[in-house]
């Protein structure tokens, strides 16, 4: 049951929002919701909906702030449909976002031209990558569709909305995007050998896993008999607490296979700390004290030994965890490996989005082709 700020227990359905209630009811699988200044006033239009739901006249509201009803689409659709971490996503991008830009509309006066112009604005104000302000139209999209299938207005108005035209990549992307070179890669790890992180590096380096998914290991993952590393589960900060969450997509469900190298290096980080008692449920790279990782303690790590390889390469980039993927990837289509096979450790959902990512290290390699063939002509 839940409580107001004075810590008086409130009303079944009834939950304190600001300064004001909010009350909900589920209707046939629907949920439903009403405001109220006080509880009194939302418990009698909880009643009102209750009745009107129950005989058949209820009339779907024809008053409302797109801002009321996206936030209500978060919290009972998203919250409860999708993923923890896509609901986080969606919730940041909407409160930095959209949010600002659509304070004083009204949901059932949305346009095709209304949506763009919302468009127009987040681009204008921020300079959000391409893959956010596609989330960012997801959002408007998603929520705007779950408004049309509840009759609060007749059809979607973000279908035919276009985005603005958008570089491929800010600064941060190209940040992201970069492999090492091998020569930046042999000497960032040299520097990087004072640092508690230094196998999770390593693994991060020769298995391609997204950071989330290294941090969410534990040693039960570690498949000794089959030479396989599960992965099954990532790791994420969220609202104050550090949660688990399924992996990006279904193909991100996988097992990479082991090295007797990667093994050993996974078998001393089980020892790193010297815990007295071995928890199962612990994770692999955790602090001294048994607890998850933040992923600002790796970006701290990472720069501390950046710093060092510039005291000897002043030109060593800056980077990101997700650059040890990108290097991973890199070197494996150097060295031959079948993009199908890559295509499978690294998780992707399609060969096309391995190659579309990795197709900066195909121009040598089709030099190399050609010059295999020459003889045969």
């Amino acid at each position: 049951m839940a409580i107001d700020k004075r810590g008086r227990k409130l009303p079944k359905g009834i939950r304190q929002r600001g300064n004001t209630f909010e009350g909900r009811y589920t209707h046939r699988g629907e949920s439903y919701t009403v405001h109220g200044n006080t509880v009194s006033e939302t418990q009698d239009k909880l009643d009102d909906l209750k009745y009107q739901l129950k005989h058949g006249i209820y009339i779907a509201r024809k008053d409302i702030y797109l801002t009321e009803w996206i936030e209500e689409w978060l919290e009972d659709y998203v919250k409860v449909h999708k993923k923890i971490g896509t609901y986080t996503t969606y919730k940041d991008l909407y409160h930095s976002a959209i949010r600002p830009e659509i304070a004083l509309l009204r949901l059932q006066d949305i346009t095709v031209d209304t949506v763009e112009q919302i468009y127009k604005r987040i681009k204008k104000k921020r300079e959000y990558s391409k893959a956010s302000m596609e989330t960012i139209a997801v959002i408007i999209k998603g929520s705007l569709l779950r408004a049309e299938r509840k009759q609060l207005i007749n059809s979607n108005p973000a279908k035919a909305a276009e985005l603005p035209i958008i570089a491929n990549c800010n600064e941060e992307d190209k940040k992201q995007r970069i492999a090492l070179t091998r020569e930046q890669q042999e000497l960032f790890m040299e520097c990087a050998k004072g640092s508690y992180l230094y196998n999770l590096f390593y693994v991060l380096l020769r298995t391609g896993m997204r950071v989330g998914e290294a941090l969410a290991l534990k040693y039960t993952d570690i498949d000794k008999k089959n030479n396989q590393l599960h992965i099954s589960r990532t790791l994420k900060y969220v609202e104050g607490k550090f949660v688990e969450d399924t992996p990006k997509s279904k193909t991100s469900i996988r097992d990479i296979p082991l090295t007797d190298n990667l093994i050993k290096v996974l078998d001393a980080q089980r020892n790193y700390w010297g815990f007295k008692i071995d928890r199962i449920d612990r994770y692999l790279f955790c602090d001294d004290e048994g607890e998850p990782l933040y992923r600002g303690r790796v970006q701290t790590q990472i720069n501390r030994a950046i710093r060092k390889a510039r005291e000897i390469d002043k030109t060593f980039p800056d980077f990101t965890p997700h650059t040890f993927r990108h290097t991973f990837a890199t070197r494996a289509i150097e060295e031959g490996m079948e993009p199908q096979v890559l295509k499978t450790i690294l998780g992707h959902g399609s060969y096309a989005m391995t190659m579309d990512l990795y197709a900066h290290v195909l121009p040598d390699k089709k030099q190399e082709a050609m010059k295999l063939i020459e003889n045969a002509f």
